[in-house]
């Protein structure tokens, strides 16, 4: 099978996508392809720009109903004292490179700096403000 023309092989020793045993199993989720090298911009891009908790959530939700990546953002085990006590992580998909799954950690990451109601309302969420 061929990739489209958008999306380049990463190099074997390197990556962990296993991007040539996922494009022979006729049976594996196709929806990734989806993710081209211009559509993942785009996604990195809306990423950046999230606006709120709720927000977040619904990326989420569309990443995982249109391209079958999952997401999860939840507060750390330590005491959270910046975004980096926040744990981003995306779960391992054959088919997504290494690299693509810490751009998006890094997409959200930005956007969360950019907009601290989001972090806040997180951890509200998680009901750890509730002494503040």
């Amino acid at each position: 099978m061929n990739l489209p023309l958008s999306r380049t092989r990463c190099p074997t020793d390197l990556c962990d996508c296993q991007l040539d045993s996922w494009l022979s199993d006729a049976q594996a989720d196709q929806r990734l392809l989806l993710l081209t090298r211009i559509e993942e911009r785009r996604l990195l891009e809306r990423l950046e720009r999230l606006e709120s908790l709720e927000d977040l959530q619904h990326m989420q939700q569309r990443m995982q109903a249109q391209l079958g990546i999952r997401v999860q953002v939840e507060p750390g085990f330590n005491e959270v004292r910046s975004m980096r006590g926040i744990e981003i992580e995306v779960a391992p998909l054959p088919g997504l490179c290494r690299k693509s799954r810490q751009a998006i950690v890094r997409s959200i990451r930005r956007g969360m700096e950019r907009t601290p109601q989001i972090a806040w309302a997180l951890l509200n969420a998680q009901d750890l403000l509730r002494d503040a």
